[in-house]
């Protein structure tokens, strides 16, 4: 079948044939630094990781160029708030945001361009938009004639005319449409400023990824994605500027991610409904906020809440007690059988994973049926373990299931820790009343007391622990602590 990706130019999900061979060029709109990052960028963030760490799984060549803006109405007035200049603010929360996303797993693109870096580029696309009649000078800056470009509203699927019958706005008698939209705005007094043939200013928002993208990823390339709310004006005057200025198409496939709502709600800073990923992770792993992410399709919106999170979190903490259990059988694994149709049948069931999970990624990057398909793995690796097998086939069919979710969860860039860091990280998010080592000098003190046979004090010990949400697992080779979830 191949991949399939929805468009939202053509409205459908087509097949993805790269503009040139097997290279794939993708363009994602990033983040204006003024601020800590919230969960609704996680999504962006986590979703365009994954989609890029698939098609190099399948083999593309992949280059991946996600932007800053760095200079923006946004940017100023934070820096006015804060005493500061506003390129402090950009490298603050630039540096923020690489922390946040290093959290997350998010892999840091192959280039990660700065509006600020590229303005002799904005004004040679608008010079060119001048000269071809689609622009025009004012005032108070550069503005872009929508009206000029018959296409207008081809991705969004909005009439011009209809916008404009509809408008409720004060029209701005400088622009000649309400909805021409500025390609240079000349500063005001205090502001930062950058020469232009148009006076002292600074770049439109729409221009500055128009710049980026071609500069690095050349006039018309595979992947542009962003979150849904770009769609309109963002993307649309991205592809009016950009078309008119080239006069070739721009992006082949536009991917956009659905919303995270609060009741219902997009989660914005507008609305001040929001989670920064800061404060999300001081109760949650980062795998948790991950895995709860990917659990939706990414066109689909997503209702937060913490008690998600919290219903997300037993589903990784199977997957590292069947790790435990997994490396218990290997270590411990001794031949007392001969085959049995339990191992035809767990053989049957793990030759399917890779398959299911291709064809869940394939269409359209689903990685709610990928997830599925991990998950369903998980459970019938432990109803295998429920049944004592010992064949000289065993260890191999359970070395081979577990090496299978293994490739598909990294995939993902899931399930990365080991059992003992996971159940570190649970000891810090949940903020247990215990210290790790406190953990360990207990487990000292009850195997004493047991080998003294004080099993009131040995039961006291362990009752104390699980009551601070400390489970102990009695081993062969020891006592093993976890964690309550």
């Amino acid at each position: 079948m191949g991949l399939k990706i929805y468009n939202t130019m053509s409205g459908k999900k087509e097949q993805f044939v790269p503009v040139d061979g097997n290279r794939v060029r993708m363009y994602v709109c990033g983040v204006t630094v003024y601020d800590l990052c919230h969960v609704g960028h996680a999504r962006s963030a986590v979703v365009f990781d994954t989609i890029s760490r698939y098609l190099r799984f399948r083999g593309y060549d992949v280059k991946f160029v996600k932007n800053f803006t760095d200079i923006d109405d946004k940017i100023i007035n934070r820096a006015n708030e804060d005493g500061k200049t506003w390129d402090e603010v950009a490298e603050t929360y630039t540096q923020e945001y690489y922390n946040d996303m290093t959290r997350l797993g998010v892999a840091t693109p192959d280039v990660e361009p700065k509006a600020t870096g590229h303005i002799d580029q904005m004004l040679g696309i608008i010079k060119k938009l001048i000269d071809k009649g689609y622009a025009y000078e004012t005032e108070d800056g550069v503005y872009y004639e929508v009206g000029k470009f018959a296409d207008y509203g081809q991705l969004s699927k909005r009439d011009l005319e209809s916008m404009e019958a509809g408008a409720r706005v004060e029209i701005d008698e400088k622009k000649r449409n309400h909805f021409d939209f500025a390609l240079w705005k000349r500063s005001k007094e205090g502001e930062p400023a950058w020469d232009s043939p148009w006076g002292p200013g600074r770049p439109g928002w729409h221009i500055e990824c128009s710049a980026m993208s071609l500069e690095h990823l050349g006039e018309t390339f595979d992947i542009h994605g962003g979150g849904a709310d770009l769609i309109f004006p963002h993307h649309e005057n991205e592809i009016a500027q950009s078309c008119a200025a080239t006069g070739k198409p721009f992006a082949k496939y536009w991917i956009h991610n659905g919303f995270i709502t609060i009741d219902k709600e997009k989660m914005s800073k507008s609305l001040g409904n929001f989670f920064t990923i800061r404060d999300i992770l001081e109760e949650f792993d980062p795998e948790v906020l991950r895995v709860f992410i990917l659990s939706t399709h990414y066109r689909s919106p997503i209702e937060f809440s913490r008690e998600s999170l919290k219903q997300t979190e037993p589903s990784l903490d199977r997957v590292y007690s069947t790790v435990l259990r997994v490396s218990d059988f290997l270590n411990v694994f001794k031949e007392k059988a001969s085959p049995s149709k339990y191992d035809d049948d767990f053989a049957a069931t793990t030759g399917t994973l890779k398959d299911r999970f291709m064809e869940a990624m394939d269409d359209d990057f689903n990685t709610a049926s990928a997830l599925a398909a991990i998950f369903d793995m998980i459970r019938e690796i432990n109803r295998y373990l429920d049944k004592k097998p010992s064949s000289s086939r065993s260890r191999l069919l359970v070395e081979k299931a577990a090496g299978d979710i293994k490739d598909c969860a990294a995939v993902l860039n899931i399930f990365t820790k080991t059992p003992q860091e996971w159940y570190q990280s649970l000891l810090a998010t949940h903020k247990a009343d215990i210290t790790e080592s406190e953990i360990e000098e207990l487990i000292v003190r009850r195997r004493e007391a047991r080998a003294k046979k004080d099993w009131k004090l040995a039961d006291e010990i362990r009752g104390d622990l699980d009551a601070k949400g400390i489970i102990l697992e009695d081993k062969e080779d020891g006592t093993r602590w976890k964690v309550k979830v």
